[in-house]
């Protein structure tokens, strides 16, 4: 089972739809590209400032507009409550709130720090991030696939299968040494030993 959260962000249609078991989450706007999609969530929350008005739905919760918690962070949270371990968050990435996108990369991290893993989609991309750990990416013909350090410096970074290796690296937070890579038709692992990397995926033009 995994958890699936709309945000009120950009939105480029569906990488994978939800599957029966699947816990659904609207984050106010995000209630639009359910609509949209033709899927009914399981629950619709928010402080309702992207939608402008509470939907007639049965299922609400409403929070505060004055709050630490964004909604994406918020149906991030809801879900780690009901027990969901992966998650895929859409309508979180472009659009005109830089601030937001960074927040929702930023989420990524948190679910990975708990244990859990995220997935944020956008236009021909999509990211995750990965702490203390590796990450596995099937065999592609073409493809970027960028690694970036989240935080304080991550120590014991390889990388194999891709154009350009790295072994047992040191990557900072201020110096993009993992930008770009290209998948050249086989399997990559990235490994970190210590530490958090934030990795995306760009297959769209």
């Amino acid at each position: 089972m995994a958890c699936y959260i709309f945000g009120a962000g950009s939105f480029d249609g569906l990488d994978r739809r939800p599957a029966k078991g699947d816990y659904v989450i609207a984050a106010d706007g995000g209630y639009r590209w359910c609509l949209q999609e033709g899927i009914e969530p399981d629950l619709l929350l928010g402080d309702f400032d992207s939608l402008r008005e509470v939907p007639d739905f049965p299922r609400i919760l409403r929070v505060p507009v004055e709050k630490d918690d964004t909604d994406m962070m918020l149906a991030v949270k809801k879900g780690l409550a009901l027990g969901q371990r992966t998650f895929h968050l859409y309508g979180g990435l472009g659009g005109t709130r830089t601030d937001h996108t960074i927040a929702n990369l930023q989420t990524l991290l948190y679910l990975a720090v708990r244990g859990a893993q995220g997935y944020l989609y956008g236009r021909g991309e999509w990211y995750t991030a990965i702490r203390d750990g590796s990450a596995d990416f099937p065999a592609r013909p073409e493809g970027i696939l960028s690694v970036f350090c989240m935080g304080a410096p991550a120590s014991g970074v390889t990388i194999r299968g891709g154009q350009y290796p790295l072994e047992d690296a040191c990557l900072t937070a201020d110096f993009p040494l993992g930008v770009s890579n290209h998948f050249v038709g086989q399997p990559i692992r990235v490994t970190v030993k210590k530490g958090a990397l934030l990795l995306g995926i760009h297959t769209g033009p």
